[in-house]
């Protein structure tokens, strides 16, 4: 352990400069995701209209690009450069309120955005959906549509009696007909899917990759070069989570440049309840002494920096995660500026008899 103590002595005194002469921070992009838009809706899921309004406005005085999602995704899948101060909007489900609130406040300033819709509950005519007609005249003033399978399930999860190869062909039928649906109705799709819930395991990862998609979780950071396009991270705008103070913080964040994750896997094996999650890094202009990570539900988690070739630190919940959806998140501050490196890590976890949380 003689290294590990060592770089953290460095660190103490000058690691960001020496990492800094090594390695230019990775060019990204911020992922903003959206569900409803107004002030009777679940607070969870929601942005009220003022707040929505502030970061608009904030995004506009400070001078940010407003980029299609699309274009997004194919710069940083085809490693090239993009300018700082790049964002997307997402928005996730067809709701009535994207419609009459969103819609009109981003085409009044010219600005792209991109919905995720389940066309299941909009062939349906479900209360407060989106109709085809709505979203036809949203695509011709520039809105894309893209998958968010057809109808909003929990598709890590297999069915009763069901096996995997089952399973399988169930979740790929899912997400074919939601393709179609789309195409059918709008003309044109994008091959970009939204995980109902933010919910994935590899196995359907590796579903949406063989059918060629890019597709993006709800754990947040910004997105770059090196990011999974199986599981693009967003930052989700909700009342809690949405003061502009905490906006302007996420918009300036930068990708912590992790090597590899492991456990890569979210779906935690039932007798686990307290994973431990060991990150190797890139050199970059991080402090490392600076590097903090949060448990969903438990605050700060202590962080040990390991003897490796590369810098690497391991991080563990202090009690077991709650039932369903946790996540470490961890963040560390730039050299210059005061904006933070942020790296988030999904975790899923079962009923110790195998069960899965009520929703």
């Amino acid at each position: 352990m003689k290294r590990a103590a060592g770089f953290g002595r460095v660190c103490s005194l000058a690691c960001g400069l020496l990492l800094a002469t090594q390695l230019p921070a990775a060019n990204h992009a911020v992922i903003l995701q959206y569900h409803h838009f107004g002030d009777d809706t679940p607070p969870s899921t929601s942005v009220t209209l003022a707040q929505f309004d502030r970061h608009l406005e904030h995004l506009a005085q400070n001078d940010y690009r407003v980029w299609p999602l699309e274009r997004v995704v194919q710069q940083l899948r085809a490693g090239a450069e993009l300018p700082d101060k790049v964002v997307a909007i997402s928005v996730d489900d067809a709701y009535l309120s994207v419609y009459r609130e969103a819609f009109p406040r981003l085409r009044a300033r010219g600005w792209p955005f991109t919905v995720f819709v389940s066309p299941g509950p909009v062939d349906r005519h479900s209360p407060g959906q989106m109709t085809w007609e709505q979203m036809r005249e949203m695509s011709r003033h520039g809105v894309s549509f893209a998958n968010h399978s057809l109808d909003h399930a929990h598709l890590i999860r297999q069915g009763p009696n069901e096996d995997t190869a089952a399973w399988r062909a169930r979740v790929r039928r899912d997400i074919v007909q939601a393709q179609q649906r789309l195409e059918q109705e709008l003309g044109q799709a994008p091959r970009l899917f939204a995980y109902p819930y933010g919910e994935y395991d590899n196995p359907l990862k590796s579903l949406l990759g063989e059918q060629g998609f890019v597709a993006f979780g709800q754990q947040s950071g910004p997105a770059s070069h090196n990011s999974d396009f199986l599981a693009l991270p967003r930052f989700a705008m909700a009342v809690p989570y949405a003061a502009i103070e905490d906006f302007r913080v996420k918009l300036q964040t930068l990708p912590l440049p992790v090597i590899q994750a492991q456990p890569d896997d979210p779906l935690l094996p039932v007798a686990e309840s307290r994973p431990r999650l060991r990150v190797q890094l890139q050199a970059g202009d991080y402090l490392a002494d600076s590097l903090s990570c949060y448990v969903s539900g438990q605050g700060r988690a202590p962080v040990r920096w390991l003897d490796d070739a590369q810098p690497a630190f391991e991080v563990q919940a202090a009690r077991p995660l709650a039932i369903g959806r946790s996540r470490y998140n961890c963040t560390a501050r730039a050299l210059q500026g005061n904006r933070y490196y942020w790296y988030s890590h999904l975790w899923i976890r079962r009923h110790p008899d195998g069960s899965w949380q009520q929703e």
